[in-house]
């Protein structure tokens, strides 16, 4: 997996959300050999997402913003993407600062 793959989702998912607390989370080494994985040449990744553009939007909405913004690397450079997403006010409830 390279750094490059990683910066572009970051990148992407940055100038999308603007979020407050982003986190992500590159396992890809973890599915090596997984032929899915394989296939289509994709990582998996875990992002945690905290951003005023999901507030008010339900969970799907959230997903589909968020695979909207990662565009064509879903179809290319990415195999699973799992995301916890979150409005500010939702993550400080959870005891998160």
């Amino acid at each position: 997996m390279t750094a490059s793959r990683v910066d572009s989702i970051r990148r992407c998912l940055e100038q999308a959300f603007a979020p407050v607390h982003f986190e992500l989370l590159d396992d890809s080494q973890s599915h090596a050999g997984h032929p899915g994985a394989v296939q289509s040449g994709g990582g998996h990744f875990y992002a945690t997402i905290v951003s005023e553009a999901f507030e008010g939007k339900s969970l799907v909405a959230r997903h589909r913003l968020v695979y909207q913004a990662l565009g064509d690397l879903m179809n290319a450079e990415i195999h699973a993407f799992s995301m916890k997403v979150f409005s500010p006010s939702e993550y400080q409830s959870k005891g998160n600062p």
